[in-house]
């Protein structure tokens, strides 16, 4: 087995990824050592690709991996690719961001002391600027999902676990007695009095029943969406256990129901589940085929009685959007209201150029942007006051 300081330093490498998210534990250091002692370490490209094998389990860690690698090994632009991930990113065209949204959570587990870079920023902004008055949660509420930190994202989640969808109630067909209803209810009042005997009839009324509709979830996970499904996955935890029908299918080139899944209380079991169900995460989207498979066999069981729908996409089509509008016009007209959550609704440059986004627009009641804290608190004011804007116009606007 490989000794002497080659063993010290995938060990040391091996702690930077695992401080940068990637789940890995001593017995995945030793299969390395072992594996390394196998392949050689002659060519730099079959080291990278040794430990890789080793240490990666997911394709969407892939992006850690090999930021951590090259600066970790000497790589001989290594002091720019740090000094680029420790500047603040700047967003240019719709889609695009640099550095890549993995370079904050290296850079940080790179240094002593995990977090330290963000700290670091913030006690140089507040000495550049004595007016400095948000706090961290203000700041982070407003920081997008695809640009945080891993402790960043850490507070993110549990400040998520707080928000609450507050969907109005609507009438349904059914009745309850209820002494201020606007109805009698002849058979309550003749029953009571068969058993009162008095002379004078005290009439029953009823009212209708007010209950929450239903809130079905569609979630796209494929590639482009990564980052933001998984954080919304954890709003939909909080939801699902705070009220009861609250059904979410998660779809890429196939669809999922994991509404079992979300239901255990405990958030952590709930993921592990949840990805251990999902088998084609961060991979291709086919919008249409999945919209249709959910018409023919979900919509049935889970739109009726007002039902209210969630779709989180970035409307990237991998069939260019064949047969999308119909199964859009097909959902739209099966559920009470459909809004449509689009993470590039955030840039003020946004254009539906693509054709999925062309044939999805039309059949929507709402479209609104989904890459932070505070866009999911607009989301919750949105359905609470039901002031609903046709997406098209507000995309013309």
């Amino acid at each position: 087995m490989a000794t002497g300081y080659l063993a010290e330093n995938v060990m040391h490498f091996a702690r930077v990824l695992r401080a940068a998210g990637v789940p890995i534990g001593p017995d995945r250091v030793v299969d390395a050592l072992q594996a390394l002692e196998t392949a050689g370490i002659g060519r730099r490209e079959d080291f990278y690709w040794t430990l890789a094998a080793v240490f990666l389990s997911r394709r969407e860690q892939q992006e850690l991996f090999d930021q951590a690698f090259h600066i970790f090994w000497h790589d001989p632009k290594m002091l720019a690719r740090v000094m680029s991930l420790l500047l603040p990113q700047n967003i240019g065209q719709a889609g695009q961001s640099e550095p890549l949204q993995a370079g904050r959570r290296v850079s940080e587990a790179l240094l002593p002391n995990p977090g330290q870079s963000r700290e670091l920023e913030r006690q140089t902004d507040c000495d550049n600027d004595a007016g400095f008055a948000f706090s961290q949660t203000e700041v982070l509420q407003h920081a997008d999902f695809e640009t945080m930190s891993g402790a960043e994202l850490a507070q993110a989640k549990r400040l998520i676990a707080r928000l609450r969808l507050p969907i109005p109630e609507v009438q349904t067909r059914r009745f309850r007695l209820d002494s201020r209803g606007s109805r009698i209810d002849l058979p309550a009042t003749l029953r009571a009095s068969l058993r009162g005997g008095a002379q004078i009839i005290a009439l029953k009324r009823r009212s209708r029943i007010a209950r929450h509709p239903p809130l079905v979830v569609l979630c796209d996970i494929s590639g482009s969406m990564n980052r933001y499904s998984r954080m919304f996955l954890h709003f939909l935890h909080a939801i699902t256990n705070d009220r009861d029908r609250v059904h979410t299918l998660v779809f890429g080139t196939r669809l999922t129901n994991i509404t079992r899944h979300l239901r255990n209380r405990d958030v952590d079991i709930a993921m592990n589940r949840v990805t251990a169900a999902i088998q084609d995460w961060a991979g291709g989207t086919r919008i249409g085929v999945c919209l249709e498979e959910f018409n023919h066999k979900w919509s049935r069981r889970l739109l009726g009685q007002n039902a209210v729908v969630l779709l989180i996409s970035d409307g990237l089509d991998r069939d260019v959007g064949e047969g999308l509008g119909a199964q859009m016009e097909r959902l739209h007209k099966s559920c009470r209201k459909l809004v449509w959550l689009n993470p590039l609704l955030r840039y003020e440059g946004f254009q539906p150029r693509p054709a999925g986004v062309r044939a999805m627009l039309p059949h929507v009641d709402a479209f609104m942007p989904v890459h932070n804290i505070e866009s999911l608190v607009d989301l919750a004011r949105e359905l609470e006051h039901g002031k609903w804007q046709r997406a098209a116009a507000k995309v013309a606007a």
